[in-house]
């Protein structure tokens, strides 16, 4: 997930991310593989709202990304839809 100091302001939120600390395979599990941790870790972090609404908006379609699943995400992209 966090790879370079980020320059956009948006995304200061990923220089204290906890995500920074774990490797990708922890947010990107194998499929079928559990994502309890992962959402345990995000769940602690300051920047998981900023990491989810990243996620949304940039259409981020694999892995745990502010505490949610893809499947997780897709849900929560439906029912913003349904309520607009």
């Amino acid at each position: 997930m966090l790879i370079n100091t980020p320059t956009d302001p948006a995304l200061a939120w990923q220089e204290t991310a906890l995500c920074a600390q774990a490797g990708p395979e922890f947010f990107f599990p194998a499929p079928g593989s559990s994502t309890r941790e992962a959402k345990q870790l995000c769940n602690a972090c300051e920047g998981r709202l900023a990491c989810l609404e990243y996620a949304l908006d940039n259409d981020e379609r694999f892995g745990v990304w502010g505490g949610l699943s893809e499947k997780e995400r897709d849900r929560l992209r439906r029912v913003g839809r349904e309520q607009a």
